[in-house]
């Protein structure tokens, strides 16, 4: 079974977000959901951005990376949106990973000035008119790591214009798209090893 590293995204850890940790424990996994934004949760994504921006987001991405001083390597880094800065930073840059799963997000690998490592494969998960994944380049993002990493990197793109589609508490959420995410990421943390 996998060890998870999940983190949240702008509107902070919530009900969704452990909602959704909880599935992948019902499995089997072991997740680990650290709450960046020191319990502080947003009813939109614009506060929880305002929130991040004030904080400083280096500050939220050394939160993430804070994390696993007392974890072990091996694990597979998540991230919901803003929580895929974190999760893509540690794939990248921290030795040992086994896998690393992008919800609703994805940045350029030159942001974390090192190339997609050898054998670590990736799932990114994104509505294909989403104003935030398809509109602020996140999406091309994805097709670039695709295409750096083809034997270790899937982009799946579902139909629809919401941000968080897969976060059960919020009236973002799409039961259906979020199943399908759900159980594709369950076949992906099976075959880690």
């Amino acid at each position: 079974m996998a060890e998870v590293l999940l983190f949240h995204h702008a509107q902070g850890l919530t009900s969704g977000v452990r909602d959704f940790a909880d599935t992948l424990r019902a499995a089997g996994h072991t997740v680990h959901v650290p709450d960046l934004f020191d319990g502080h949760t947003f009813e939109d994504i614009e506060s929880g951005l305002a929130y991040a921006g004030e904080v400083g987001f280096p500050t939220v991405l050394g939160r993430g990376q804070a994390t696993v001083d007392t974890l072990p390597e091996g694990l597979v880094y998540a991230g919901f949106s803003l929580g895929v800065l974190p999760a893509q930073m540690l794939a990248q840059t921290r030795p040992g990973a086994k896998g690393a799963l992008f919800f609703h997000s994805c940045v350029p690998t030159s942001e974390f000035d090192s190339p997609w490592p050898k054998g670590v494969p990736v799932q990114i998960h994104g509505m294909d008119a989403d104003p935030f994944f398809a509109g602020e380049g996140d999406i091309d993002a994805a097709r670039a790591l695709v295409k750096e990493a083809p034997e270790d990197a899937e982009l799946f793109v579902y139909p629809g214009e919401e941000h968080l589609f897969a976060d059960s508490s919020l009236s973002s959420y799409d039961p259906e798209a979020a199943q399908l995410l759900t159980e594709r990421t369950l076949a992906f943390l099976s075959a880690i090893r």
